[in-house]
């Protein structure tokens, strides 16, 4: 597959759905990939990454992005409370805040510096026990504590349940963030894509049909 070809099966994705062109943006999932794959992407003018580890991304991002200015960085992994500053200080986008207690040391930071990433409420969709994430039903009084906190939440993350139809948790998504004056949408990965754009994301998150299948060693 590769960086190409997903962009052009984004692209067809939006003109299918009428949609504007350029209106997704690709995150390209760099997790636990080699750095050759990733500076490959970087050589290809990719500028976009998620990451779903503070610690790795503290590793390798900083020194990439002296190299290649433009590099906008998300998180889209679980986010640690003790973590939140590191968070705040290297990410530009944070799509997993799920907790009252990260809203909290995210509010914190926040408040102290310049940096205001955007920040996405991640949503269990399935109601899934052990997967993060606020509860549909949750969101109205979290999202209002988020606010009073002096957040601003711009937009929801869901991972529907692996093995099920993802479109009636892309479905629940979007009219959530509608219901709540949300504007963007991070859903969507390397398999579902395009039924993600048809129902509206913003943002997909594409790892592996990028780079190739991870090495976990």
């Amino acid at each position: 597959m590769g960086l190409d070809d997903i962009k052009r099966r984004i692209a067809a994705a939006e003109e299918g759905a009428g949609r504007a062109p350029g209106s997704v943006t690709l995150i390209a999932v760099s997790k636990v990939q080699p750095a050759d794959r990733v500076t490959a992407v970087l050589d290809a003018g990719h500028r976009v990454f998620g990451e779903n580890y503070v610690q790795e991304a503290q590793g390798k991002w900083p020194g990439w992005r002296d190299c290649y200015p433009g590099v906008e960085l998300h998180m889209i992994g679980p986010l640690q409370s003790n973590k939140a500053k590191a968070a705040v200080e290297l990410f530009d986008a944070i799509h997993t805040l799920d907790r009252m207690t990260l809203a909290r040391k995210l509010a914190q930071q926040i408040s102290q510096g310049a940096r205001q990433p955007q920040l996405f409420i991640q949503v269990n969709t399935g109601d899934e026990p052990q997967k993060a994430g606020i509860l549909a039903d949750e969101l109205p009084v979290f999202l209002s504590s988020c606010r009073d906190l002096g957040l601003s939440p711009q937009g929801l993350m869901c991972i529907p349940p692996e093995g099920c139809d993802p479109l009636p948790h892309f479905r629940l998504l979007r009219a959530l963030a509608q219901d709540h004056g949300l504007p963007n949408l991070s859903m969507g990965m390397s398999a579902d894509f395009e039924a993600a754009i048809a129902e509206g994301a913003t943002h997909v998150r594409v790892g592996s049909a990028i780079f190739g299948a991870r090495d976990y060693g």
